[in-house]
């Protein structure tokens, strides 16, 4: 985290930026918490696999980000009105970012280590105050504060991507450990003989309950005969099989891919399970781009952590439901962030 800049004067707009795979999504929160405008631009491949050349090149899109949301913003155009600052700036990044914004780790980007994104970010924007945080963080704060987590003191909440990131809430405040990295769940190892994580280890969470668990488990099946519909759809390649194929399928009725998807909603069950024994928590949230298709899984989750939480129907129930804000959540939390200097409770 960075430190506290202090409240946006921008007329009470904040900008939220979400640093993405596949793209940077940036949001303008207006003063009611309303998002008046978006802007977005891909993710940028970087002219070398450096961390010098990836760290800039992702930091002038969200410059570009910027600059588009800028040119929305309704500036007063009478000469003698008060000149206002620019709105503040939330980013939201992926991995385990530290207190000055400094990236430590990221399984998913390793060449991306020790990216300082406060430096990255102030050489592009020289006039303009950042709060750096972890993405899920941001999500969570979005939706415990406008979202489906409103009115809930202790929330969890899991994004499925092409990995698992998470957030909770506890006593009504974010939690983020004692340096920032709470929240890392998708590492959390459930099969210690399982496939290789890009974290370093084997069988971790996010290899079976993520976008990128669905496409590994569908892989397997389809490699071992199981799946011809979703192999037609990856060109007739099993090795070619990718998570949006199953999707696909089974949207259009595959019975094969429905099992395979139910079998990813399982996993993702299990794991909530496990986390619920060490945070109680009295609402669960999912987001990220899996979301898209819970109608396909999220029953099995349902079903599996009712099955497998300790206590059973003894405990109180507990909602597990999809988060309201979809993708935009981690951009509308980092506006928010900023807006009030900092993650707050």
């Amino acid at each position: 985290m960075t430190p506290e800049v202090g409240p946006s004067a921008g007329a009470g707009v904040a900008y939220g930026i979400d640093i993405g795979g596949t793209k940077v999504l940036g949001v303008a929160l207006g003063a009611s918490d309303r998002i008046l405008f978006t802007a977005r631009r891909p993710t940028p491949a970087a002219a070398s696999n450096t961390t010098d050349s990836i760290g800039r090149s992702v930091a002038q899109a969200v410059a570009d980000v910027v600059a588009q949301l800028d040119a929305q913003l309704d500036r007063p155009t009478d000469s003698a009105a008060a000149p206002q600052l620019p709105p503040v700036i939330g980013v939201g990044a992926p991995g385990m970012v530290d207190r000055a914004g400094r990236l430590r780790f990221s399984p998913n980007l390793p060449q991306a280590h020790g990216l300082n994104w406060h430096e990255l970010l102030s050489e592009r924007l020289p006039e303009r105050h950042f709060v750096i945080e972890n993405d899920a963080n941001f999500a969570t704060l979005a939706e415990h504060r406008l979202g489906a987590a409103q009115g809930y003191s202790h929330v969890l909440m899991v994004t499925l991507g092409t990995g698992i990131g998470g957030g909770a809430i506890v006593d009504g405040r974010l939690s983020v450990g004692g340096h920032g990295y709470a929240g890392e769940i998708g590492h959390m190892v459930v099969d210690p003989a399982g496939p290789p994580c890009p974290c370093g280890r084997r069988g971790c969470w996010e290899r079976y309950a993520s976008g990128g668990g669905l496409g590994l488990l569908a892989r397997e099946a389809a490699m071992a005969g199981r799946l011809p519909a979703v192999t037609a759809l990856a060109g007739g390649d099993p090795e070619s099989v990718r998570g949006e194929d199953v999707t696909a399928a089974a949207m259009a009725g595959d019975a094969d891919a429905k099992q395979v998807i139910e079998q990813v909603g399982w996993w993702v069950g299990f794991g909530l399970a496990n986390l619920a024994c060490v945070l109680d928590p009295s609402c669960i949230i999912l987001g990220g781009g899996l979301i898209a298709a819970a109608d396909l899984w999220l029953s099995a989750t349902r079903a599996a952590y009712a099955e497998l939480v300790e206590g059973g129907s003894l405990r109180e129930p507990v909602p597990i439901v999809p988060a309201a804000f979809g993708e935009q959540a981690g951009a509308v939390g980092a506006a928010l962030a900023a807006r009030h200097g900092g993650l707050w409770s």
